[in-house]
């Protein structure tokens, strides 16, 4: 057995697909987001202007949150101890899931080490909780979602893309008696487009089913308080478990689950991917809840952030980029081939500062290879014009197909 021509020809097939994935060595600047340093390719490290960050609203960059963590730091110490159940919850901890239990007005919350794992533990561990039960998901549901779902060993029933006809037709087709539950995304970050969340309830009342919604690309961005498009649109109290994560938004790091009392502690009790993982550094802790109560009260970086997304949208568009349809903050911008996409994506690296990545199989389905774009309160109309320009000038030089 060579194993090590095993491993070669995978990364093979990956570079002769063109999705082979490259992540660059760069350093943000504290405080002046979207600029940052990179150092991949260079004598020194070349400024660049960043578009693909999940730092939606530049909380990272925010004083109130790096005084948090410089507090917390100083008051007790670099890590958490280890797991909860070992090291203790620190007050940190415990505050924090009361501020985001209320922000999305639910009893309890629940924190993990990352969205991900909030998804995977959370799905995994509430299915084999609940004796033959059937999940609905969603067909572009995250990956993390799909993980959890499969390692719960329960049916899975897949529905097509926020169609309620076709997820009536399951949940119709579903013995009445079994439980069951339906997963869905309020943003769809790929496509930015939004779940018909209570219409879906809707469904979930009439044939008995849970409901659980991934908020991951909408807390801290939509609704009065910033508990994403469920308070936006007033539909929070109808879904039974919101998770939501801090690394985006907040501009931190870590998951987190909400819902009633029982739930979250049926969770904390049985989930191995809580129990056995080492909780989040209270740094980490002190930072996300700085941020969590600034965003409650502040909408200035919300409003910044959609006027921001509009904005490029249209320039886009005026420009004949085939801009995708997208009533979010998520602006992508279709290519339709892998190797393309990395091949602009490197040249407004290299002769632009522009640093956007490609986004690829299996992140987004074959032959609708992307670019994605996430402008926030920071990116001037000053950048977004040289970036239009340079992105211009690069479909003209490649021979790329413009908008219809």
């Amino acid at each position: 057995m060579n194993y090590d021509q095993i491993f070669d020809q995978a990364i093979d097939r990956l570079h002769s697909e063109g999705r082979y994935r490259v992540f660059i060595d760069i350093l943000r600047n504290k405080g002046a987001y979207p600029n940052a340093r990179c150092f991949a390719g260079h004598n020194g490290p070349k400024p660049i202007t960043v578009w693909c960050s999940n730092d939606y609203l530049a909380m990272g960059q925010h004083p109130k949150v790096i005084e948090a963590m410089e507090d917390a730091l100083h008051d007790v110490g670099a890590g958490s101890g280890g797991t909860r159940n070992i090291g203790g919850n620190t007050h940190y901890h415990v505050s924090l899931e009361s501020e985001l239990a209320d922000l999305h007005g639910k009893q309890s919350a629940l924190l993990f080490t990352s969205g991900y794992v909030s998804n995977d533990a959370t799905l995994s561990t509430l299915a084999k909780l609940l004796p033959g039960c059937v999940i609905f998901s969603d067909q572009l549901n995250h990956a993390s979602m799909i993980a959890g779902i499969r390692n719960s060993g329960c049916e899975k029933k897949v529905f097509r893309h926020n169609d309620l006809e076709h997820l009536e037709q399951l949940l119709a087709e579903t013995d009445p008696e079994l439980p069951k539950l339906i997963a869905f995304e309020s943003v769809y970050s790929m496509d930015g487009d939004v779940a018909p969340i209570h219409e879906i309830c809707d469904l979930a009342d009439t044939y008995n089913a849970l409901t659980y919604i991934d908020e991951v690309h909408a807390v801290g961005m939509y609704g009065e308080k910033g508990g994403g498009i469920s308070d936006r649109d007033g539909a929070a109290d109808r879904i039974t478990i919101i998770e939501g994560t801090l690394g985006k938004a907040f501009g931190v790091m870590g998951g987190y689950i909400t819902a009633d009392t029982r739930i979250v502690d049926c969770i904390r009790s049985y989930a191995p991917g809580f129990i056995f993982t080492t909780s989040l550094s209270p740094v980490l802790a002190a930072g996300a809840l700085a941020s969590v109560k600034h965003l409650k009260a502040s909408s200035e970086e919300r409003e910044g952030q959609q006027a921001a997304a509009a904005m490029l949208k249209t320039m886009f568009a005026d420009a004949g980029l085939p801009v995708m349809e997208s009533t979010t903050h998520i602006v992508p911008l279709m290519v339709g081939d892998p190797v393309r996409a990395k091949k602009i994506s490197d040249i407004l690296l290299a002769e632009y500062g522009v640093y956007v990545q490609p986004i690829n199989f299996p992140t987004v389905p074959r032959g609708t290879e992307r670019l994605r774009f996430t402008p926030g309160p920071m990116h001037t109309e000053a950048m977004m014009r040289e970036l239009t320009v340079a992105l211009v000038e690069i479909w003209e030089r490649l021979e790329l197909r413009k908008a219809a």
